[in-house]
Formats: structure tokens, sequence, C-alpha cells
């Protein structure tokens, strides 16, 4: 039964009173929980596959690789982990702290919202929850409405496999989310676009909520001279191609020599051959667009350079072909915003230096890609380029590493979670310390005389 917005705040009352009383606390309700995500995928997945299709045509293989695999393997680390990540983490105490001893303690925050995005809406709802329940928290769970057939099968089937003392999930749009906001969580996590990035963060402000946002933004791909193009062109297809390009670690726009371009360009258009066919547009391994919104705005972004590969359109279907767009002006809009689908402009540059500067001179991006065969090349622009996450000669694949965290800089996002890096994201990190009684050093106390700032000097 769907939640009324009236009933907000008695929701998050009783999900508090079972915070509180102790219900997150113990480690075998956190195992329980993070295996029942593990049940609710592997007893549901020919559903969830027909939600994904039927949201956003996902082909079966996609729902597996970027939904079902990362959030499976995800919850099984940090069920095997959990003890050693919920443990107290000795630090060292100095000699002024002496006789003691000092220890970090992970405690959970209280009640969190987590807001998912309608691109991977399976990945992006539940993928957040396993470290919010593995740190012993509650949650209010608000999949995106966009995908609406996805979210309405997260809102039947988390209650049925999740304690509902401690997971609430609320459906809705504009209006159920700003009511949801107005209400005092211990954390937000929020994945999408900056703009309402901005309406999340100014809402939590009023309650001095901690946030983790997840913004996306254009991530850069870099093609170093030398690189293998073969290898390349195949991994920046595919990771392009991918969900039809919805994806916000997806490659935006590729940088490469002038020599190097139309080489690069003729191996993506063979890569596109031998993934898709030549019906592109009919494939079954290729996503559509979300909506008609979507579908016009990228259909816009046709425009702005010289087609070189692809350019046809699906209007009824939501479906555009894979492009390579050339000839494209740094102000165009398909260079000032994020792309999320699959349109890619190859820009050429002199060298790597030029193309390090054409990327800092940007927002700080969600991911970086270098392919490259030079151990210097790959050290310069691990070192030059700021960025959330940053993978050499492949795309997307540094998300199969669980103990690498997740998230954006700057632009595109504050926070990070995946692995441990999530469990201290919905944790706090409360810093203890235990002194002996005995014996009892009178440095410290008054009266102060030049004998005792001597000696402390010496031991501080």
């Amino acid at each position: 039964m769907p939640i009324e917005q009236a009933d907000y705040p008695a929701m998050l009352a009783d999900l508090r009173h079972g915070f509180q009383r102790g219900l997150t606390r113990p480690l075998a309700w956190r195992r329980q929980q993070l295996s029942a995500i593990e049940s609710l995928l592997t007893e549901n997945e020919p559903r969830i596959a027909a939600a994904l299709a039927a949201d956003l045509g996902k082909p079966e293989q996609e729902v597996y690789m970027g939904e079902l695999s990362l959030v499976l393997s995800e919850a099984r680390h940090a069920r095997k982990r959990l003890r050693r990540w919920s443990r107290p983490r000795r630090v060292s105490t100095p000699m002024v702290g002496q006789p003691g001893r000092s220890w970090v303690q992970p405690e959970p925050l209280g009640v969190v919202l987590i807001m998912g995005a309608w691109n991977y809406p399976v990945q992006l709802v539940l993928g957040p929850l396993i470290p919010a329940l593995a740190a012993g928290n509650c949650a209010v769970v608000k999949p995106s409405e966009i995908a609406a057939v996805s979210s309405a099968l997260m809102a039947e089937l988390i209650p049925q496999y999740l304690d509902n003392d401690a997971v609430r999930v609320v459906e809705g749009a504009v209006e159920e989310t700003t009511e949801l906001l107005k209400l005092r969580f211990d954390h937000i996590l929020y994945t999408g676009g900056a703009h309402v990035g901005r309406i999340v963060m100014r809402a939590a402000a009023e309650h001095l909520t901690p946030v983790t946002l997840e913004l996306g933004g254009k991530s850069p791909c870099v093609v170093d001279a030398g690189a293998d193009l073969k290898s390349a062109a195949r991994r920046l297809t595919w990771g392009k191609c991918l969900n039809a390009g919805q994806t916000c670690i997806a490659p935006d726009y590729v940088l490469v020599t002038p020599e190097q371009r139309e080489p690069l360009i003729r191996a993506i258009e063979s890569e596109l051959e031998a993934m898709y066919g030549s019906d592109r547009l009919g494939s079954a391994d290729f996503a559509r667009i979300i909506n008609r919104h979507h579908f016009d705005r990228l259909a816009g972004y046709l425009d702005n350079g010289r087609v070189a590969i692809g350019g046809q359109v699906d209007e009824a279907g939501c479906r555009i072909e894979p492009t390579v767009l050339t000839d494209v002006a740094a102000d165009s809009p398909v260079m000032r915003e994020e792309i999320f689908g699959p349109i890619l402009p190859v820009i050429a540059v002199a060298d790597l230096d030029e193309a390090i500067a054409y990327i800092i001179r940007r927002d700080k991006p969600l991911a970086a890609y270098l392919f490259t065969r030079s151990r210097d090349s790959q050290r310069r622009f691990v070192e030059q380029v700021s960025t959330g996450n940053l993978c050499i000669n492949d795309v997307l694949m540094f998300m199969s590493v669980h103990e690498l965290p997740f998230g954006g800089v700057g632009m595109s996002g504050m926070g990070q979670y995946h692995g441990r890096a999530g469990f201290d994201r919905f944790s706090h990190l409360k810093a203890v310390m235990k002194r002996s009684r005995f014996p009892e050093v009178p440095l410290r106390f008054p009266p102060y005389t030049a004998l005792k700032q001597r000696l402390l000097k010496m031991v501080g």
C-alpha cells in the first residue's frame, strides 16, 4: 500500500523508534538484511529484467551486468567483511595521553534517505542501501518515478524481503520528494543531476543533514598517441553504448590527436558493426531512450557537429542510433551539457598536454579515461586530472572493484560509497579514548610552573 504524504512524519518516527530500540545494531540482523537483498535479486531476476525492458528496453545481459551482478557482489562483499569493518579501530596514543588507549568506534547514523535514479533503477536503489544497512541504519528508499515499472517493482519487493521496521519505500515525483525533504534525516544520498542536487542540499541544510551527491558530468576519454586503437575502440564503444549511453560514468567525449582521429572513427564503426550489425536502431542488444523528453534533448544535439557515424533516429520507439560527431564547437550544447545518450563527440587535440589542459579547464568529471601504452602519459594523467574515478585502458570497469570508493568531486558530486568507503559513509566514526586512573601525572594541573611547562614541551 502506498504511503500517503500525510503519513511521512509518522513513518519517520516509526523508523527512528526502531533504530533507537536497537533493532539494527546486531551484526546478525545486518547480515540477514544483506542476504535478503541477494534473495530479492536472485528470486526475482525474470521480473526485474522485464521491468527494466519495459522502462529502458535493456537487453537481459545488460540487466545482469549493469544491475544485478553489481548489487549481488556488493551485498556479498559487505556481508563477508561486516565484522571487520564494524570492529573498533585502534589508533596510537601519544606520550602525553599515557597511560591510555584510543580507538575509532563506527556507529550507525540513524535514519537515512536514499534517492535513486532512473537510468539504473535497481542498482542505484539497492546499491546504496547495502552500505546503509551494513552500517546499521534504518532507511527510506525513494526510487525514480521516471522508471515507473521498476519503481513499482521495488516498492512491491523491498517490503517482502526487508525488515519493514527498518526500511520503507516511498514512490512519487516532485511533490512527494519535496515533502520527504522537509523531514530531518541523518544522512541523504541522492543520485541524479546537479539541478536537483542543489535542491537536495538546500533542504538538507535546514536540518544540518550531511549529504552524498552523485551528480555525473562530462566524463572525458583521451586516446594517447600510439595507443592500441582497436582495443580502445572496442572498449570505448561498449562503454558508450551500454544502456544507450544513459550511464553517469559513460565516456562523454573523446580527445585524440589529428593523426589518429579518422583511424579511431573507422575502428569505432567496425566495432559498432560487430556489436549491433547494420540495423542498430532495431538491435535487440541496444537499449532505448527513457522517454520523449530525453529523446528530444538528444536529437537536438545531432546538428551540433558533423555526423561521422550514425545519426538515425526512431521517434516512435525513442531510439537514437549510436552516433559519432566531429567538428564540434567547444561552446555548443553537446559540449556544455552532459550528453547521457549514445552520441560521442570526437575532438582533435595536438597531444596529451593539450588534452589535459582541455579537461582541467572544465568542471571536474565523475570519471575520466585514458588509453595509452606510455607509463609517462599514465603518470601525468593520474597526477594532473582531478576526477571522481579514473580508468586506464578501459572504461567503467572500476565499478567491479568493491574496495575502490565511488563518488564525484566538485560539480560531479561529493562523498563516496561502495565497499568499506560506503560503510564508513553511513557511519559516524566516533573517537574514543580510555585513560587509566593511575598513575596520575600532575603536569597539566595548576598551579602552573616553569618546570611543568618545560616538561610539557618535552613530551608534547
